[in-house]
């Protein structure tokens, strides 16, 4: 299949449907696993709806929510933006029947996979949280690890938060998970990218390619925007200088074993040394789970 710059790159409202700001299911867009919902609630509403062949994620960005899902009762804390804290979060298995509902009103992620063995609802606080600085110098970005396979049991959904400090790199060296390779033990896996940035008109840079040169599309990435993973290298992503750059990341694939494997593109893979020595950037951690409390 081909694919074209349209078919990757999505700007900030060209996925909604009229009454969430994104919705893309598995199974569209190209996409045969991974999923992405994000909807506001003003103060007082809610939203029902029944997962069918996806687990799912319940993922302040902005806000608080309450999330029932069968029988269960979790109260989400939130955060008011992605770059004022760590979120508790929601996890829901396939054929939930769920509500979520927020007394104050606020914005919500909800990343999807397909998937095949139920399990149960489970509530995510903030405090448990792992997160990591990756990288060093102006390479330097926080991960937060809320939902890898070493944090939570799912049968196929992977999801982390990546915050880039104003003018500096992450997704570097670029790198894809599109294939199982025993060599170097690379998984098939897709990804979904969602951008959000800190202050006004800020904006930053993407690149995603494949060595076969089937498509390289490098785009300016704003507020809400969107990119689509399904196969190929990805990165670098870079935040403007004066705006932090943050995107969630949701990932799947067909292995029976959730992971997150990838291969660095191999032109790229001597930028890993030359991190040694370097100092992380005195920035980061810029969230942390206690500021939400």
């Amino acid at each position: 299949m081909a694919w074209a710059e349209q078919s990757l790159f999505w700007p900030a409202g060209t996925l909604s449907d009229g009454v969430s700001s994104v919705v893309i299911r598995p199974g569209e867009r190209g996409m045969a696993y991974t999923g992405l919902t994000v909807f506001a609630l003003q103060p007082g509403e809610e939203r029902t709806f029944n997962t069918a062949t996806s687990e799912a994620i319940i993922l302040p960005l902005a806000g608080s929510c309450q999330v029932e899902a069968d029988g269960s009762r979790f109260e989400l804390a939130g955060r008011p933006s992605v770059f004022e804290g760590i979120s508790d979060f929601a996890y829901l298995p396939i054929d939930c029947s769920a509500r979520v509902s927020s007394a104050a009103g606020g914005e919500f992620a909800m990343p999807t996979a397909r998937a095949s063995r139920r399990l149960s609802p489970a509530y995510g606080p903030a405090e448990n949280v792992a997160i990591e600085l990756r990288g060093a110098g102006a390479a330097t970005r926080q991960v937060n690890n809320f939902f890898t396979p070493e944090a939570c049991e799912a049968d196929k959904l992977i999801s982390v938060e990546v915050i880039t400090p104003g003018g500096n790199f992450s997704s570097y060296p670029p790198h894809k998970h599109d294939q199982f390779d025993d060599a170097t033990g690379e998984a098939k896996i897709e990804e979904i990218y969602y951008f959000r940035f800190h202050g006004e008109d800020g904006y930053g840079l993407y690149r995603q390619y494949t060595s076969e040169s089937e498509f390289d599309v490098t785009a300016i990435v704003r507020d809400g925007d969107l990119f689509l993973v399904p196969k190929g290298y990805h990165g670098p992503s870079v935040a403007v200088p004066g705006h932090h750059m943050y995107f969630l990341n949701v990932l799947a694939g067909p292995s029976p074993q959730r992971t997150m494997q990838f291969c660095d593109d191999p032109r790229q893979h001597w930028v890993r040394a030359s991190w040694e020595g370097q100092a992380a950037d005195p920035r980061l951690p810029l969230t942390r789970a206690a500021q939400t409390r």
